[in-house]
């Protein structure tokens, strides 16, 4: 499944979140929360909402071509694995987001769920206001970066 679009919503005093309707059935079978993997200084962090396939077959490619004994290898292998989490989805459609991916994220109470193709973001909603603000001023010069293929 593709996951596509922007919802609004809020963690409840738990820290739970209610998975948006439209992406329930995809994630019944289990649900990887984790780390978003920002390669830049500075980048925004979120929580990733994976599937554990798609979350099992990202973390498989990224080290597939590193030497596993390389301390690169072995610093980026445990953050996959360190700052991930196993859950399910409970009766009323929800996962408990850990402290850890809480305070990782900087997420407070209303957030953004986003889908962000193999995966779903949950942001902190005023930090995704900024980030979508400043994203959309960057766009044509991306585009322009990415040069005429035709």
């Amino acid at each position: 499944m593709t996951f596509r679009g922007t919802f609004e919503h809020a963690l409840d005093a738990k820290h739970r979140l209610t998975i948006p309707a439209k992406f329930r059935g995809a994630l019944a079978n289990g649900v990887v929360l984790a780390a978003s993997h920002e390669v830049e200084l500075g980048a925004p962090r979120t929580v990733a909402v994976w599937t554990p396939d798609a979350y099992d077959q990202f973390t498989t490619s990224t080290l597939a071509d590193l030497n596993p004994s390389s301390p690169k290898a072995r610093e980026l292998k445990r953050f996959f694995f360190n700052a991930s989490f196993d859950t399910e989805l409970d009766a009323a459609n929800r996962v408990m987001i850990p402290p850890q991916l809480i305070g990782y994220a900087g997420l407070d109470k209303e957030v953004v769920v986003t889908g962000s193709g193999e995966c779903l973001e949950v942001w902190d909603r005023r930090r995704y206001a900024q980030n979508f603000e400043e994203v959309l001023t960057r766009i044509p010069d991306i585009a322009a970066s990415l040069g005429d293929t035709a």
